[in-house]
């Protein structure tokens, strides 16, 4: 499904002039409706996809009217770019709609706190060096606006479930050959949770939280590593009629660059100098972040010497100082040489002598040093 051949409000059920508010309430009743864990059809994921697309499109007001004056969102059309990050992820299968949907409420030793949620976003290493704010799409489950996510329409909240006094469990007794038995069972009447609610809200169906789409923004800091990941606490979905909230964990990602390779907080490249810049030294701009990347290569320098740049890698993590810039020496020798250039080569390796005429000594200490 490419973005622009579906009509957004149609899939939505709504009208073009529908207000946010009813934007809002459409998706989440088609959410309901389409979600994989409840809707049996065959094409039921991608429903439920196409109904997060829509209204990524037109809860965001720029978006919305990107897509009323284009037929579609894309930022390139001229909306505000997003990093998406893994739009999904709030859904975090598993169950995380079982108890939305359940209809009477988590049984013993369910999850009554939110569950964290876990997002990737990839960056650059630029953006590694300087830190960054990038925004992510979250569809996970929220506080109910309606009850106040106490779950009843007049705001009372929950009771104690009169069957069970409370404790969620309920005493089965039976006769056996060994004598009378008895196990404990699950509550029926409160579903094992201890507690009842007369009054159930309709909006979200006496869970006290409801499914949502909401934009994040995260503050990746400086010097941070591929690999390494962040913690929102509370920026999870919401728990149960109330309860904490689980937390919002960022995984990052850095890019591959084209010439810098990072080790730790030290960053590597490679220079290529010619022979003579090899014999006589020379100073030479490199790659690097930022600027002032200006390497003074000593005279003598050999294949795979490196010259170190310090303090030109990336900032140590929450700490002051940078880590160094190591630039690793390509000694290039030319394959095809004219005549005069020939000429000029043996000249000059006359001049310097045969390096297989030293002493064995002298050798050794090459060798040694090598």
């Amino acid at each position: 499904m490419s973005t622009g051949t579906q009509n957004y409000y149609e899939v939505l059920g709504v009208s073009k002039d529908a207000t946010e508010s009813e934007i809002k309430k459409a998706f989440r009743r088609r959410a309901r409706e389409t979600h994989p864990d409840v809707n049996g059809s065959h094409d039921a994921e991608e429903q439920f996809k196409l109904i997060n697309e829509a209204y990524d499109a037109l809860s965001d007001p720029s978006r919305r009217a990107n897509y009323d004056r284009f037929g579609t969102a894309d930022p390139r059309m001229g909306g505000a770019g997003v990093d998406m990050g893994d739009i999904f992820a709030g859904f975090g299968m598993e169950d995380l709609f079982s108890t939305f949907f359940g209809g009477g409420g988590a049984g013993r030793g369910a999850r009554m706190n939110g569950r964290d949620v876990a997002v990737q976003l990839s960056i650059t290493l630029e953006e590694a060096a300087t830190g960054v704010t990038k925004e992510v799409v979250l569809s996970r489950m929220v506080p109910c606006d309606e009850c106040s996510a106490t779950g009843s329409a007049s705001g009372e909240g929950a009771q104690t479930c009169p069957e069970c006094q409370g404790t969620g469990q309920q005493r089965s007794y039976r006769k056996t050959f060994l004598g009378t038995m008895s196990t404990s069972v699950p509550c029926a009447r409160c579903s094992a949770t201890g507690v009842t609610i007369s009054d159930p809200c309709q909006e979200c169906e006496g869970q006290g939280r409801i499914p949502d789409r909401e934009h994040v923004d995260v503050e990746i800091p400086a010097g941070i590593q591929d690999g390494m990941q962040l913690k929102l606490a509370g920026l999870g979905e919401a728990g149960v009629r109330g309860a904490p909230s689980g937390d919002l964990l960022v995984g990052i990602r850095i890019q591959q660059h084209e010439f810098l390779h990072r080790q730790d907080n030290d960053l590597h490249c490679r220079a290529q100098v010619s022979i003579s810049q090899a014999a006589l030294g020379a100073d030479l701009e490199v790659c690097g972040l930022g600027e002032d990347n200006e390497a003074s290569i000593p005279a003598g320098t050999q294949h795979g010497d490196t010259v170190r740049l310090k303090g030109k890698g990336m900032p140590r993590l929450r700490r002051s100082g940078r880590g160094d810039l190591i630039i690793h020496i390509a000694v290039h020798v030319p394959k095809k040489l004219d005549k005069r250039q020939k000429e000029l080569l043996t000249e000059l390796g006359e001049t310097l002598g045969d390096p297989e005429s030293r002493s064995p000594m002298q050798k050794l200490k090459d060798w040694l040093s090598g």
